[in-house]
C-alpha cells in the first residue's frame, strides 16, 4: 500500500500531462488498469461529476463520482490531445494506449519519485480503497466503487489500515 505522500510523489514526478492524467484516474476513481484503457471520451460525464465504467469485471456497470480537480485535470488534458475513440490513445490518432506503456509509465514515476517498492498500478486502485476506509467511508461504499461483488472481497483488499490500529486502545490503559 501506498501513502497518500507516496502517490503525491509518483503523480508529481510526471511531467507529461496524458502520463500524469491516466495514473491519477486510476487513483482517484480506483480503476482497474483495464478500465482505465477502456474508457471512451463520453465515458465522463462531466456537468454531472461522474466516470462510467462500463463491462468491467464481471461485464458489470458502475459509476463512480469524480471531484471538481479530476475534472478540471480531464478538460486540461482533453483539450491538449484531443483523443478521438479511446480516453487515452497511443501515439497514433484511434489506437487505444497499450497495458505495457502504461506500466512503463508507472515505472517511470517510481524511478523519478525514488520510490523503491514493488508497486503495481493495482497499487494505486488498493491504496484508492484504503484511503477511503481511513477517511470513514463506509465499506458498502467502498465495494460499490471498486465494482466487487462480494463484501469479503473488499474486506480483504481495504485490509486493517495504519490508522485503525493506532486507534485500537489497549484494555490495559484503562484498567
Amino acid at each position: 500500500m501506498l501513502s497518500k505522500e507516496e502517490i503525491a510523489a509518483i503523480l508529481q514526478a510526471l511531467v507529461n500531462q496524458k502520463h500524469r492524467t491516466m495514473l491519477s484516474l486510476i487513483y482517484a476513481c480506483g480503476l482497474r488498469r483495464g478500465e482505465l484503457l477502456n474508457l471512451k471520451p463520453e465515458n465522463v460525464d462531466s456537468k454531472r461529476h461522474l466516470l462510467f465504467i462500463l463491462n468491467a469485471k464481471g461485464k458489470k456497470d458502475r459509476v463512480i463520482p469524480i471531484s471538481d480537480k479530476v475534472i478540471t485535470m480531464l478538460r486540461e488534458y482533453y483539450r491538449m490531445y484531443m483523443p478521438k475513440i479511446w480516453l487515452f490513445e497511443g501515439q497514433n490518432t484511434g489506437d487505444q494506449y497499450s497495458e505495457t506503456s502504461v506500466q512503463k509509465v508507472l515505472k517511470l514515476a517510481l524511478d523519478t519519485a525514488k520510490i523503491k517498492k514493488p508497486v503495481t498500478l493495482h497499487w494505486l486502485r488498493h491504496s484508492y480503497a484504503t484511503h477511503l476506509l481511513e477517511a470513514g467511508t463506509d465499506l458498502r461504499y467502498i465495494q460499490e466503487l471498486l465494482g466487487h461483488k462480494s463484501s469479503k472481497t473488499t474486506e480483504i483488499y481495504t485490509h486493517v489500515s495504519e490508522k485503525s490500529l493506532q486507534k485500537i486502545s489497549s484494555p490495559f490503559d484503562n484498567l
